[in-house]
């Protein structure tokens, strides 16, 4: 489904990528974790487009995301992208947030979208919410409502960008809830998080970056019973403990 080979990246002089190679079968869960700063969302981001990249090949479900002439837009309309701080229209509802990319970008009519919008929105448990807007939701029924409104795209795979991080501790289960339903569903999903809960449950294939670099690319169960490198060793030695 996704194929990642040899990606380098740079910002001016700055290497943020480093010769990163990984793949994601249809149906996999790939949780990526690491330290700040060690090129997990930037990893993530280059699948769809969203982040260029100088060096290597990317392909999604065939399509190859660097190439000339690959119509970016529509390849996006495919992959569902969720981002750690919802990325909602504030100006618009909740139901016309959900409507709007169906309508413009797969050129479905009114009814249609908001009968697909609701579907999902009921999916996530917030069908009564369909008339507020963004501002009169918590953090946690926010993404809820961005997930539902990638799901709307009837997308191919997932990408998840941290998306519990702007959370309160208490709205964190609300959202992972649901990306835990559609992992059991069969989504293929990428997720770039710190919930080690999370990847423990649901993750086929864990990939551990530091400095820009895959450092592990395993199983769950390779990589938290018997780790290859002793960075990944420290950082699940902090981070669980």
């Amino acid at each position: 489904m996704i194929e990642i080979t040899n990606i380098s990246k740079w910002y001016g002089q700055f290497q943020v990528l480093k010769d990163c190679s990984t793949r994601v079968e249809k149906g996999d869960v790939m949780v990526i974790c690491g330290p700040s700063g060690s090129g997990k969302s930037t990893l993530i981001k280059t699948v769809n487009g969203l982040e260029p990249f100088q060096q290597g090949h990317i392909t999604v479900d065939g399509t190859a995301v660097g190439a000339k002439g690959t119509d970016l837009p529509a390849l996006r309309a495919r992959i569902g992208m969720v981002f750690q701080n919802f990325e909602l229209f504030p100006h618009l509802s909740v139901r016309d947030n959900l409507t709007l990319g169906q309508i413009k970008v797969l050129g479905r009519s009114d009814e249609e979208a908001t009968a697909r919008g609701l579907q999902y929105l009921d999916r996530v448990g917030l069908l009564a919410q369909q008339d507020k807007f963004p501002s009169q939701l918590s953090g946690g029924q926010q993404q809820r409502v961005a997930i539902a409104r990638a799901l709307a795209m009837d997308p191919i795979a997932m990408l998840f960008d941290e998306p519990t991080s702007a959370l309160d501790p208490e709205m964190i289960n609300e959202v992972l809830d649901v990306m835990v339903g559609l992992a059991q569903e069969g989504m293929t999903m990428m997720v770039v998080t710190h919930e080690m809960g999370f990847a423990r449950k649901v993750a086929n294939r864990v990939v551990f970056m530091d400095q820009g670099s895959i450092l592990e690319d395993s199983s769950k169960d390779e990589f938290f019973h018997a780790p290859q490198t002793e960075r990944a060793r420290d950082f699940l030695a902090r981070i669980i403990h």
